[in-house]
């Protein structure tokens, strides 16, 4: 399984930007699909994360009510639309996907066992 996450740049605070999230060798149907991001240093955060058959979708408290996770049946893809990104949304944003996790575990980087190469996003103040 291939991923490829895109759409990264620099946006200005209080703007907006969506990043991408595809697949190549196979369709994201029964996976979890997550978006993390990392600053360099730090370990790598939980943003929000999506259950491609039941569409329930999970949030890291940072970025509740500003980013939305959604997919696209048709297009094999997840999307992570930031509305009103903040200076501390800065980062290398990755999207990953497994299989078989349970809600407790959704927020673990450990727990995915596929990921994308990352796309940067830098917002400036």
């Amino acid at each position: 399984v291939q991923l490829q996450a895109y759409g990264g740049g620099l946006v200005q605070a209080g703007g907006s930007l969506r990043l991408s999230c595809a697949a190549s060798g196979r369709t994201f149907q029964s996976y979890t699909v997550a978006w993390f991001r990392q600053v360099s240093g730090k370990e790598r955060e939980f943003v929000a994360a999506i259950k491609w058959s039941s569409g329930h979708t999970y949030y890291a408290d940072s970025v509740k009510g500003r980013f939305t996770i959604s997919r696209d049946n048709a297009e094999n893809a997840v999307y992570l639309q930031m509305e009103s990104p903040k200076p501390e949304d800065t980062a290398v944003y990755y999207c990953a996907i497994d299989r078989g996790i349970i809600l407790s575990m959704i927020r673990r980087a450990a727990e995915y066992d596929y990921w994308g190469q990352g796309t940067e996003v830098t917002v400036s103040s």
